[in-house]
């Protein structure tokens, strides 16, 4: 059976349009898929950049500058009562060695009532400071305690900022020297070096105290001997004390006596022989000189002659 040729136009008109249809049913159906996977893609780009960014910040945290390490100077003050200061010492001595320190000074001095006084100064590692604090409070009863610590980070800091300048210019200095031909550029440059080599030299001083006082913490450690206290029942005095108390106002009082004997004897041994002398020598002559010769008796008056009477009575008529 023949088809029409009518029928033949319409039939291949129908199969270009389903074929139309369905090809671009899969161009859409490629483009959903093609879609999807971009953006599935791109949330997966997403993941590992987050996860990138991660490990990026976590290289900055690493490459970023370290953090110099605080440096403190500690200090600390401890005055301990002890049964006895020569023990106490030792072990104090002990503790200071056992954690790799060492004792810096030492002076010991006893009161009028034979008590002993020991004060030392202990230098120990910073990191065993609070290991050695505590072993010296336990050595007998603390009675005072101050610590201190100071801070100073920002000078090691800048002291040794510093030392890295001024090398780095002492270097220049002698570079210009090797350098220079005329004799007054060397003198003026020789005067440049000194004066900066002084200014390093002071630095690297300072960076060596600074080293040593906060690598190593000060104790400053008094030990004071316990006073003997008397019991509660010892404080009315009793025969033996009375006895003990007048013995002793005895030795004292002779004691005293052979003192002033002592001080007026050169007096009295001075006076001795000054009268000594008086007797035996001056007053002797004083006698001989005050006795008088024989005296001389004075001439009394004349007699005077008595008047002869006359016999007649006439002469004195006369």
């Amino acid at each position: 059976m023949r088809t029409p040729r009518s029928a033949r136009p319409v039939r291949l008109l129908t199969g270009i349009l389903i074929a139309a249809s369905l090809a671009l049913a899969g161009c859409s159906g490629e483009n959903d898929q093609g879609g999807s996977a971009k953006s599935a893609a791109g949330a997966e780009a997403r993941q590992p950049g987050a996860t990138g960014g991660t490990a990026g910040g976590a290289k900055s945290a690493r490459r970023a500058p370290k953090l110099t390490p605080s440096a403190i100077i500690r200090t600390a003050s401890l005055t301990v009562e002890v049964k006895n200061a020569a023990k106490a010492l030792e072990e104090a001595r002990t503790t200071a060695e056992s954690a790799g320190g060492y004792v810096g000074q030492e002076s010991t001095s006893r009161d009028s009532d034979g008590h002993e006084r020991t004060r030392v100064v202990l230098r120990v590692p910073t990191a065993k400071y609070d290991e050695v604090l505590a072993g010296l409070q336990g050595t007998g009863k603390l009675v005072e305690r101050t610590a201190k610590a100071v801070d100073v980070t920002d000078q090691v800091v800048d002291v040794d900022s510093r030392i890295k300048s001024q090398r780095a210019s002492v270097d220049r200095i002698r570079t210009l020297m090797d350098r220079a031909t005329r004799l007054s550029d060397v003198v003026t440059l020789e005067g440049e070096l000194s004066s900066r080599e002084a200014d390093l030299e002071s630095l690297l001083a300072q960076q060596a105290s600074l080293k040593d006082r906060t690598s190593l913490a000060t104790i400053s450690l008094s030990l004071s001997e316990k006073p003997v206290h008397k019991a509660a029942g010892d404080d009315t005095p009793g025969f033996v004390d009375a006895l003990s108390g007048g013995w002793h106002v005895f030795v004292t009082m002779l004691l005293w006596i052979a003192l002033a004997l002592g001080a007026i004897l050169p007096f009295a041994a001075l006076a001795a022989l000054l009268a000594l002398l008086w007797l035996r020598a001056v007053r002797p002559r004083l006698r001989r000189r005050a006795e008088p010769g024989p005296a001389m008796t004075a001439p009394g008056p004349l007699p005077q002659a008595r008047a002869v009477p006359d016999p007649s009575g006439e002469g004195g008529r006369d």
